[in-house]
């Protein structure tokens, strides 16, 4: 909530807290693994707030075009005040509102493991690309990758249950390389290739961390009650200091898995 009480958007809280703590840091290694250059045409799909987006933006320059799609409008609210030169599309990933062949590289970061029909969402991207096109898809590598984020998600199931826990693990079910090979496999991506890389969370505290989760709808969002955010926050204090960086940052590891494909030239 804001100063006045007022609940705050989640969209707003999402690009206030997630993005630069987690997710802007990650468009240039992603648009690096989809091999975007100076003036391609290239689709982000799974957009959110436009972290990824921004990113490609930049690389492609004013001889390229940027497309940023997302089923969220609230999402694509706040995107659209970031930039006037990208087009933003509201859509789901399972049925791209674009034509065959349209695109040089189609990206997306950290949207996937949301999506309902996954093989059928890596079909469409592959789709929309042009002969020779690229794909690079990032997901969260699994939470016991992550030390600061496997460590919450224990401290969630000692407090509240296992329930509580995986429903904070949601956005990590994706973080096995031999499931991912079975859904690419599914939507007839045999010759993808999945690569890790390795970036940083950054919160400006502990609290900080626990009150971004707290607005969160996708993982802990409606799940707790005050009583058990407030206990949250204080065991949170001591099972999160060994993560804690000049003085009150926290900081850690989390890993993240990559697809990525090329389509045929003809």
């Amino acid at each position: 909530m804001d100063v006045r009480g007022k609940a705050r958007d989640p969209a707003e809280v999402y690009d206030e807290q997630f993005v630069p703590a987690l997710f802007a840091p990650w468009g240039p290694v992603v648009a690096a693994e989809a091999g975007v250059q100076e003036g391609d045409r290239v689709l982000d799909v799974a957009c959110g707030t436009g972290a990824l987006t921004l990113a490609v933006s930049g690389i492609v320059g004013s001889s390229g075009q940027v497309n940023g799609l997302d089923a969220n409008p609230d999402m694509l609210v706040v995107a659209r005040h970031k930039s006037k030169e990208i087009e933003w599309r509201e859509g789901m990933a399972e049925a791209l509102p674009f034509a065959d062949n349209s695109f040089d590289a189609v990206v997306s970061q950290f949207g996937f493991m949301f999506f309902e029909n996954k093989p059928k969402a890596l079909v469409e991207m592959m789709r929309v690309l042009k002969p020779s096109g690229r794909l690079a898809v990032a997901v969260c590598d699994a939470v016991e990758n992550s030390p600061g984020y496997g460590a919450f998600a224990l401290l969630l199931d000692r407090l509240f249950g296992r329930e509580v826990g995986d429903a904070f693990r949601a956005p990590f079910r994706l973080g096995n390389a031999n499931l991912l090979h079975d859904l690419c496999n599914e939507a007839g991506l045999g010759y993808a290739d999945i690569v890790r890389r390795t970036g940083k969370v950054r919160f400006k505290s502990i609290d900080s961390l626990v009150s971004t989760e707290r607005a969160c709808v996708w993982t802990l969002g409606g799940v707790l009650t005050d009583e058990q955010f407030d206990r949250l926050l204080r065991e949170a204090r001591t099972t999160m200091k060994p993560f804690v960086v000049d003085g009150e940052m926290i900081e850690f590891d989390m890993p993240a898995l990559i697809v990525k494909a090329q389509k045929s030239p003809g």
